[in-house]
């Protein structure tokens, strides 16, 4: 795929321990046509060795402001760019940026630049989460930085939570969306799409949940296609990720939570994409303090949780596109036939969770779409964002009406 070709993109690559999957987003740069120029942090080169990107990069790595054949390497790099991208930003570059301090050749280029800048933060939560970087972040985003992460997830030291730089793929999808490049025709424009990602965590006392494992990925990555193809997109999710420039995030946990502010956000829409995982199940009587081991084994009892897309089915709009998921791990193409038929949705996006690079988690997936005609898609395994490109082209050509729906 050349979505990216003819395109001088620099990476910036600083000082954290993701830096090692900078390597990735340069090599998937490079596969996307770009013409990709690596600049170093002195920081960097602790985790990365700068020989690396010598070798995948069209041009050798720079890393100093002082430069005896380019006196000025920052503003030659800044004028010439089409697009900056930094992978990962620390809250040090992120810090330095957002207050004009040109310490390095990495933010004397960044601030020598007038072409789109994205930042793909990483660092540890408390990091992430401090007011300074928050403060930093608001400013960079009102000045028409584009952000891309971070995610929740497994961190340095083995620590959980907000702060993992998103994946190479993700980060790629997101310089590709700041460009335009490779997005086709704007066939969604004026559409009205909402999209549900996540998995919802249904509380069984203050400390824990029932949930599951969907890291929200193939949600996001309909939300980042749809607005790439000219559609208002709504996102009602559990993940802490923004979603693409323009959209609307609406934050839920539960499926209580879930159902109330997709239904409200449902009503007038064009499209409605349910890839959220919601929990079947909840407990009836959530504990008010934690449960103590102490205590012995506590009977939880459960009860159904409200059956979001058979309501949104059951309501559905003249002209809506409704669309649900099927996780499954056995029987795939029978136990999605038979939630298309109880559900009254129009196409069920259904796949074995237990597949080899598929479902929760992967950049990749593996699909099949059964379509309420009975047309039935098998999609391969690919990008995530290339699944939702290729099932918004089904439901892009059907509403069209054309009757050759690939």
């Amino acid at each position: 795929m050349n979505s990216l070709a003819g395109k001088r993109i620099v990476l910036g690559v600083s000082g954290g321990i993701a830096a090692y999957k900078a390597v990735e987003v340069c090599r998937r740069l490079m596969d996307s046509g770009a013409y990709v120029i690596p600049v170093l942090t002195k920081g960097a080169t602790r985790f990365v060795g700068r020989a690396t990107f010598d070798a995948l990069a069209s041009e050798r790595t720079q890393m100093s402001l002082f430069d005896e054949d380019n006196p000025i390497p920052h503003t030659t790099l800044g004028q010439a760019a089409d697009c900056i991208v930094v992978a990962p930003a620390t809250a040090r570059v992120i810090g330095a940026y957002a207050a004009g301090i040109s310490s390095d050749l990495l933010t004397a280029t960044l601030i020598a630049t007038r072409a789109p800048v994205v930042i793909c933060p990483a660092m540890h939560t408390e990091m992430w989460e401090h007011p300074a970087v928050a403060d930093n972040i608001a400013t960079l985003v009102e000045r028409g930085v584009h952000i891309v992460g971070p995610e929740s997830g497994r961190l340095a030291g083995g620590d959980e939570g907000a702060g993992r730089l998103s994946s190479p793929a993700d980060i790629v999808a997101g310089v590709t969306r700041v460009l335009g490049a490779g997005s086709g025709p704007q066939d969604m424009a004026g559409l009205s799409v909402v999209v549900t990602a996540g998995g919802t965590r249904e509380p069984i006392d203050p400390v824990r949940f029932i949930g599951n494992h969907s890291s929200g990925k193939q949600g996001y990555a309909f939300a980042d296609e749809a607005a790439g193809r000219g559609a208002d997109v709504t996102i009602v999710s559990t993940v802490d990720r923004p979603g693409p420039p323009g959209a609307t995030v609406v934050s839920v946990d539960t499926a209580e939570e879930m159902a109330a502010a997709t239904t409200k956000a449902a009503a007038d829409a064009d499209v409605v994409i349910m890839a959220a995982a919601v929990a079947d199940f909840r407990p009836i009587d959530p504990a008010g303090v934690k449960l103590k081991k102490r205590d012995g084994v506590p009977a939880i009892q459960l009860e159904p949780t409200p059956d979001i897309l058979a309501s949104l089915g059951a309501s559905k709009p003249e002209g809506q596109v409704l669309i649900g998921f099927a996780a499954e791990t056995c029987d795939v193409a029978d136990n999605a036939a038979a939630k298309l038929n109880g559900k009254g949705a129009d196409y069920i996006v259904a796949n074995d969770v237990t597949a080899e690079n598929a479902g929760f988690a992967h950049d990749t997936n593996e699909v099949l779409v059964l379509a309420s005609d009975g047309r039935a898609h098998s999609i391969g395994l690919r990008s995530k964002r290339q699944v939702a490109q290729a099932v918004l082209d089904l439901v892009v050509a059907d509403r069209d009406g054309r009757a050759d729906v690939r």
